[in-house]
């Protein structure tokens, strides 16, 4: 089977293949037009290590950095000017994608500041800012799925604005994104919005479940124990799926579906493959079921592209097998409501730190530039 195929029948499964990175140097060489034209991309998704490591490498920004400091642009300017272009021209590259699903792919995410993760009026307000700001109708605002960000994700789905929530890792957490995404659309339907052209994605975060859970699995030492390694991350996403197929078949969900609203989709992300013990596309093969997004690295892509295998549906009718990982986790003593909540404080300290890293990059491009 070709490159070509292997992809193809990926997306013929229902899986939308979106890539999970952005830079102005893929733009400028015709990269991004390329994964798009052959390997079936549909989709983009940025964050702030993304972008951080984009501006420090090359020399792509340096134009607009020189132009930015001609005017005496401060470092955050700078940031949301530089990151917006890249994803306005983004957005444009997939603009017959967009048009040519009815919306529903061709979009491309960028993140609220991820220092505002548990500051919801300052979420909300920036979250409107940034739409207003790319102006393209294909974007999705990135926000945290903190508790704080819920009632954000509500009030910019209320507002018309398409969102792609982040963050997500624990079931419950999953549960209470869906109630705001439905609010919000209740809301919307009430300020007069057009349900049908607001979409939205749930990302639930794959490879850093197994990358948490395994070394506690290690250091439990037990036959049992180790048997479980590189399990529970395949079987939490079997589990999100069973609860994303019960709220959108719910009788909250069906005067909304009357009116065109989609259901939030859910999107498979961080499926790069961190253990090199497990198959580098495992979160793409055992993930395969219809109506969902895998946002992927390029390697990842590329690795699926040339050996992947779709076996058919591998999450419907699993959701029991997947229960049955998690008692054995809980019985042989891994602490799973901590794992969840060290994934999640840890993954907004990382888009910290990379927001924080990518701001000083900008600072010294910008004093190198004067």
């Amino acid at each position: 089977m070709t490159e070509q195929n292997r992809l193809a029948a990926l997306s013929e499964a229902g899986v939308s293949i979106w890539l999970d990175d952005l830079s102005r140097e893929r733009l400028d060489s015709n990269n991004l037009a390329e994964l798009i034209r052959d390997f079936h991309v549909v989709g983009v998704t940025t964050n702030p290590t993304i972008f951080a490591n984009a501006l420090s490498h090359g020399e792509a920004y340096n134009a607009q950095m020189r132009e930015l400091a001609s005017r005496g642009a401060s470092v955050d300017d700078a940031v949301r000017e530089a990151t917006v272009a890249d994803v306005q021209r983004a957005c444009d590259l997939f603009r017959n994608t967009w048009e040519g699903t009815s919306g529903v792919d061709g979009r491309v995410s960028l993140e609220v500041a991820p220092d505002l993760a548990h500051d919801t009026e300052a979420t909300a307000a920036q979250a409107l800012d940034l739409w207003k700001g790319v102006d393209r109708p294909n974007l999705m605002v990135k926000i945290p799925a903190t508790v704080e960000g819920l009632p954000a994700i509500t009030s910019a789905i209320s507002e018309g604005i398409s969102v792609n929530v982040t963050l997500i890792f624990s079931i419950e957490r999953y549960l209470t994104v869906m109630d705001a995404y439905l609010s919000g659309l209740e809301q919307a339907a009430a300020n007069g919005h057009n349900l049908a052209s607001i979409q939205s994605v749930a990302s639930f975060f794959v490879s850093r479940v197994d990358t948490e859970i395994d070394p506690r699995l290690e250091k439990i030492g037990t036959d049992e124990a180790l048997a479980l390694r590189g399990k529970a991350a395949v079987a939490n996403a079997r589990l999100a799926h069973e609860a994303f197929r019960k709220v959108f078949s719910s009788d909250r969900w069906a005067p909304l579906a009357a009116k065109g609203a989609h259901p939030q989709r859910p999107l498979w992300a961080s499926t790069g493959v961190k253990n090199k013990a497990y198959p580098d596309t495992l979160y793409v093969t055992e993930l395969v079921v219809a109506d969902t997004v895998n946002t992927m690295p390029e390697a990842t892509m590329k690795a699926f592209a040339d050996h992947g295998e779709v076996k058919g549906d591998r999450v419907t009718g699993l959701a029991d097998d997947a229960r049955r990982v998690f008692d054995a986790l809980t019985a042989a003593g891994v602490d799973v409501p901590d794992v969840f909540e060290v994934l999640e404080r840890e993954g907004v300290e990382k888009f910290i730190a990379s927001w924080n890293e990518l701001k000083e990059t900008v600072r010294e491009q910008l004093e190198a530039a004067k």
